[in-house]
């Protein structure tokens, strides 16, 4: 079994450079079943639900070559159903991706109902559902499996009744080659949604106003194969910088778009960060002996992310003071503060809300990482904690974060993975 192993207490200080966006990733390599013809993709990130998403692609009759560990060359002309029975995309939230690309190159797709982190209840699909049901396709749940199929796709309006990442992805893949305009009204407006329409649009497509809350798609009849570079990871670069704080560091986080983590950086120097912004780079660093207490909400973008919660209430757990912490996206994503009380953190939970009080110091202590973005605030924990800290399930971790280990490693950190055998405490020992 894997484990993640920190010793804590080492300021972070050097360079990183962020890699490609898994969100986007995760969404342009499913477009591509829209044409019969070849992509390559850049930017890469070389993660686990990028290879998860390769093997079911690969599994529908795509042909998939690795180019080098961050490109990809995707050919989709051998893929003639629009069957997915690969087990495989239970595993993995964006696998449904794939739904809306079928739909909207053969006017059909049966497809698995998708999974992904576990938040405390079920990730709802009915505003996909909606959408391709507005787009003219019949829509059916059989065992577990989703079932779409029009004979015509055509464009229409669609209101979203809440802000769907997942549903607005999933429309615009099944309008791009409907008849006439199809217009998503509250539509997420993320860094990835706006870089999915570029790539549609770099294909052919015709998609506009995406980064707002109203996005028109006007269909077209052809998309050609291209070459296309992802954006830099959002997340990532905001886990770097909620780390560097943390342990009180000084760190220069490359290959950013800085627009793109305004919130993130917001709310960071709210705190008595300081960040320093370049054209591609942030360089983050604490100059003060204590940093101050804040309240966070998280908000659809441009707001503060969700997928950054767990990791600001990590550091928050470290700060002088009360600070309360809101989710306002997910019903359940404060699954993971037991494993924080584990190492000393005072925190309590009411609903879609945490009171944090702040202690001087976290204690490392043995933990497990209950999803991706709880693993990273886990991490965050243990580089600033006294002592060891051992992290179990660390797969929900290699999920999103491309060499997380070798990266801290680079910054300065104690941390390594090591395989425990039977006697976890002489795999420790061996570890150290």
């Amino acid at each position: 079994m894997e484990k993640i192993i920190i010793s804590g207490g080492k300021k972070l200080k050097g360079d990183v450079t962020i890699s490609g966006a898994k969100n986007a990733a995760v969404a342009v390599i499913p477009a591509t079943l829209l044409v019969s013809d070849i992509c390559r993709i850049e930017n890469i990130p070389s993660i686990s639900d990028i290879t998860l998403m390769c093997k079911i692609m690969s599994e529908m009759g795509a042909n998939i070559r690795m180019v080098n560990k961050n490109t990809l060359e995707i050919d989709t002309r051998k893929v003639a159903s629009a069957v997915v029975s690969c087990d495989l995309i239970r595993n993995m939230r964006a696998s449904f991706y794939i739904t809306g690309a079928l739909l909207g190159r053969f006017s059909k797709a049966a497809v698995s109902l998708p999974g992904g982190c576990n938040f405390g209840g079920i990730r709802p699909i009915d505003q996909h559902l909606k959408g391709f049901t507005a787009l003219g396709a019949n829509c059916k749940l059989d065992g577990g499996v989703v079932h779409v199929s029009s004979e015509k796709l055509i464009g229409n309006n669609i209101y979203l009744d809440v802000v769907s990442v997942g549903a607005t992805v999933n429309i615009m893949l099944a309008a791009v080659k409907a008849d006439g305009c199809t217009v998503i009204e509250n539509a997420a407006k993320e860094p990835h949604i706006v870089d999915l329409a570029n790539f549609l649009n770099c294909m052919g497509a015709n998609v506009c106003g995406a980064g707002t809350d109203i996005i028109k798609v006007h269909g077209v009849k052809k998309l050609n194969g291209i070459t296309y570079s992802i954006i830099p990871d959002q997340i990532e670069a905001g886990t770097y910088m909620v780390a560097a704080a943390a342990t009180k560091g000084d760190v220069t986080i490359n290959n950013v778009t800085p627009k793109h983590l305004e919130s993130i950086t917001a709310k960071l120097e709210e705190i008595g960060v300081s960040i320093e912004e370049k054209d591609e780079s942030l360089r983050v660093y604490v100059n003060k002996d204590h940093l101050i207490r804040c309240n966070v909400k998280t908000l659809p973008y441009p707001g503060f992310p969700t997928d950054m919660q767990p990791q600001i209430t990590a550091l928050l757990s470290t700060v002088n003071g009360t600070s309360i912490v809101s989710e306002g996206v997910w019903d359940n994503r404060f699954g993971y503060v037991e494993e924080l009380r584990r190492m000393g953190a005072q925190i309590s939970v009411d609903g879609k809300m945490a009171v944090i009080e702040g202690v001087q110091r976290l204690k490392g202590a043995t933990v497990r990482a209950p999803d991706l973005r709880a693993g990273a605030a886990l991490i965050t924990a243990g580089l600033c904690a006294d002592g060891t800290t051992i992290i179990e399930e660390i797969s929900h971790i290699e999920r999103g974060y491309e060499n997380i280990i070798e990266k801290l490693r680079s910054l300065g950190a104690n941390i390594k993975k090591v395989t425990f055998d039977d006697d976890p405490i002489n795999s420790v020992a061996k570890a150290l």
